[in-house]
């Protein structure tokens, strides 16, 4: 076994709940818990929602559980609050000033429909916690090996792009798996997704199970459920998930998911850490033998396939959309990299009592946005105006709304370089110099820190995967060899989900950071020459040969080819 399993054996991560309020009450430093508890401790305290931040030892970031993204008003009110209370940068890291973008006290929505603070203390995490068992909310089992939150449509029970509202299944699999000790040991982390939208909002296809919308007849009548799929995931080895001949009946959902998590248990791999996500066990066994050992495994009866309900992806739901019930709408708004005050997201969530009915909710979207529901039409103009509405407005620029962002070097240990500050300066700067075509309403640029592909950069119209650039600059040089080490990335392009989807081709590496913009500036000119009408960026990139979407950006005036990777 590796070492993050022998950890695990040595005591099971969800006594870590425990441990915690022991160290608030006690009042322990890192140095002190580390030589109560071992070097492990860290890693048990994901299953707390707890992550070490990378350069700033004593403070934690905290994640916070969603399942299907669905908040109330008034947990949405707590979450945001506790960010102005509690996600405060001390003085000795900037404090008011910590952050040029946001300040300080904000919170991230992630590509996962969770929220997380940073500048968390070990002392404030009871407090934190007795607050959201309040309204019902968690953070545990928000990190480590085991059932991550699970993904839904924000829009559920919404409008008319679902089959039928899958958020009451996606509640009753969140909560077999949350604090359930049988499955809180897996190999590595566990995703899912469960939508009866037709438009695949919750990305079925790069998680370790997606359930989908389907009908079927059963003894002569039609009956709705899903289809599943398994083995998707990004990062390093990133693979779409393959379908299974399987229907599986919402009452049996909670079954057929625990099946597949039992699988994963007995086989997945616990010795290689590198290799231990079940695509890799789909991809070794074949996804028929693997349907083999689920059947052999679920309690319950599972049909063969029936008709498939998804028609397409969207993932985006900004803007205002008319809702199923005449004269309401939900509203999303356009969070940049998803990060937001916390006042001002508890303002959201007032504004959401105020101009919303009484089954106004908050949604966050996977693609780091959010929005309101149940808001009367003749509401919608004062609601857009509220002051926590100024920068996240429902109507932005193409790039501003396809902007996503990993946590990058600020906080996460793994991250190269700044990722949030830039995506946003960025988003805005192409919004204003590069001209799109009118239809074209959004670009998706996802930027991850590092391979990790937490921002999902391989889906995406254009996107980043951080790195340090050697580049050559004797006026500037960092080491004896002439070199000045900046940062920067590699840069993508074409991906996406759907019906046609495909990962990015990387087309070039170790771009210095200032070089990007200008390369981008290059491919649009050309793109907007050349597109046939109806074409999105994602398409044309496909129709373009690499080498001349390279030799495209390579006619910035800027060093884009002329990094190296300073591993190389």
């Amino acid at each position: 076994m590796n070492t993050v399993e022998r950890w695990k054996q040595n005591k099971h991560p969800l006594d870590v709940i425990d441990d915690v309020y022991e160290y608030a009450q006690e009042g322990l430093t890192f140095d002190e818990i580390e030589a109560r508890a071992g070097e492990g401790e860290w890693e048990r305290l994901k299953w707390a929602g707890l992550y070490t931040h990378g350069q700033h030892r004593g403070y934690f970031m905290l994640r916070t559980k969603v399942p299907g993204g669905y908040l109330t008003p008034e947990q949405a009110e707590v979450i945001g609050t506790v960010a102005e209370e509690f996600a405060t940068a001390p003085e000795a890291f900037g404090g008011n000033e910590q952050n040029e973008e946001w300040g300080d006290g904000f919170l991230d929505i992630t590509t996962r429909q969770d929220v997380q603070m940073h500048w968390i203390e070990i002392e404030d995490i009871p407090e934190i916690w007795e607050r959201y068992d309040a309204v019902d909310l968690t953070t545990v089992q928000g990190c480590g090996d085991g059932a991550r939150n699970v993904l839904g449509c924000p829009a559920a029970g919404l409008d008319d792009h679902e089959c039928f509202d899958a958020q009451p299944v996606v509640n009753a699999v969140s909560d077999f798996f949350t604090g359930n000790r049988e499955y809180a040991n897996l190999p590595r982390k566990f995703k899912m997704t469960i939508t009866g939208c037709r438009e695949d909002c919750a990305q079925s296809q790069i998680n370790d199970v997606g359930l989908t919308p389907a009908k079927r007849q059963i003894d002569g009548d039609w009956y709705y459920g899903f289809h599943a799929r398994v083995g998707g995931g990004l990062s390093d080895g990133p693979r779409m998930a393959s379908p299974l001949d399987v229907f599986v009946r919402p009452e049996d959902t909670v079954e057929f998911c625990r099946a597949v998590a039992q699988v994963f248990k007995e086989l997945g791999d616990r010795n290689n850490r590198g290799v231990c996500r079940m695509r890799y066990l789909v991809e070794q066994l074949g996804p028929e033998t693997f349907e083999r050992a689920v059947r052999d495994r679920c309690s319950v009866p599972l049909r063969d396939r029936g008709v498939d309900l998804t028609e397409g992806y969207t993932g985006d739901h900004v803007g205002v959309h008319e809702q199923d019930a005449d004269g309401l709408s939900y509203v999303g708004f356009n969070v940049i990299t998803g990060r937001i005050g916390g006042s001002e997201f508890a303002s959201a969530a007032r504004a959401a009592r105020r101009y919303g009915t009484e089954e106004a909710s908050i949604r966050l979207a996977t693609d780091q946005n959010f929005l309101l529901s149940h808001v009367p039409n003749d509401a919608i103009d004062d609601l857009v105006s509220e002051p926590f509405a100024v920068d996240y407005q429902p109507d932005p620029g193409p790039f501003s709304r396809g902007a996503v962002g990993c946590t990058g070097s600020e906080f996460c240990n793994y991250g190269i370089i700044e990722t949030k500050q830039r995506v946003k300066r960025w988003a805005r700067a192409l919004d204003e110099r590069i001209e799109t075509p009118a239809e074209l309403d959004v670009v998706r640029m996802h930027m991850s820190g590092c391979s990790a592909s937490c921002a999902q950069p391989q889906i995406a119209d254009i996107g980043f995967r951080g790195e340090t650039v050697a580049v050559t600059d004797p006026e500037r040089s960092s080491n004896e060899e002439g070199d000045t080490i900046v940062e920067g990335m590699d840069v993508g392009l074409g991906g996406s989900l759907g019906a046609d989807n495909a990962f990015i081709d990387w087309i070039e590496t170790a771009v210095p950071a200032d070089a990007v913009i200008p390369a981008l500036e290059q491919l649009f000119v050309v793109y907007a020459e050349e597109r046939v009408e109806g074409e999105r960026f994602y398409e044309w990139c496909r129709r373009m040969d690499n080498d001349r979407l390279r030799t495209l950006m390579q006619r910035a005036d800027a060093p884009v080819s002329r990094g190296v990777s300073r591993g190389d």
